[in-house]
């Protein structure tokens, strides 16, 4: 999405709605947000054509799947420079493991969330994949020990008209 696309209440209700619930029934949201179902449909439509909605996916608890270690990873490159960041971009975004990963300010370059079954496992995968991008001068690895928040949910701005 390019821009800043206007929303009015309804559509921010309904992207409200979505964050929290994105199974709704069509016929649910119109309900909740006190329109018809077919312009509710319309909207979600123009929603995600305009790309304000980008996806539609499950969340699911890393516990449950065997998924027993997460870390946030502060890498920073060999040189800051556009080619450097083109190549590091492109070899993570190889490794599955690798759930997030943002450009930053700041002490590092780079910072990954990384998600694994355990630590042996997020050794091997350090070790093996991602200090070896050629282009990698350090990692500095925090283990996550809880989460309290970990929210999908954007809270929506107020524009004004």
């Amino acid at each position: 999405m390019k821009g800043n696309i206007k929303l009015d209440a309804t559509d921010k209700k309904i992207l409200e709605i979505l964050q929290k619930n994105s199974n709704i029934t069509n016929a649910q949201l119109a309900k909740e947000i006190g329109l018809s179902p077919a312009p509710t449909l319309e909207r979600v439509n123009k929603l995600e054509t305009t790309g304000v909605i980008k996806s539609y996916h499950a969340v699911i608890d890393p516990a449950a799947v065997g998924l027993g270690v997460s870390t946030f990873v502060m890498v920073s490159l060999k040189g800051h420079n556009k080619d450097n960041i083109s190549k590091f971009i492109s070899a993570i975004k190889s490794i599955d493991e690798v759930v997030e990963c943002h450009h930053i300010t700041g002490a590092g370059d780079f910072i990954l969330k990384i998600v694994c079954a355990d630590i042996a496992a997020y050794q091997q995968l350090m070790l093996e994949k991602v200090s070896n991008i050629e282009v990698v001068d350090s990692l500095q690895s925090m283990v996550i020990l809880s989460t309290f928040k970990d929210s999908k949910s954007l809270a929506l701005p107020n524009q004004q008209a």
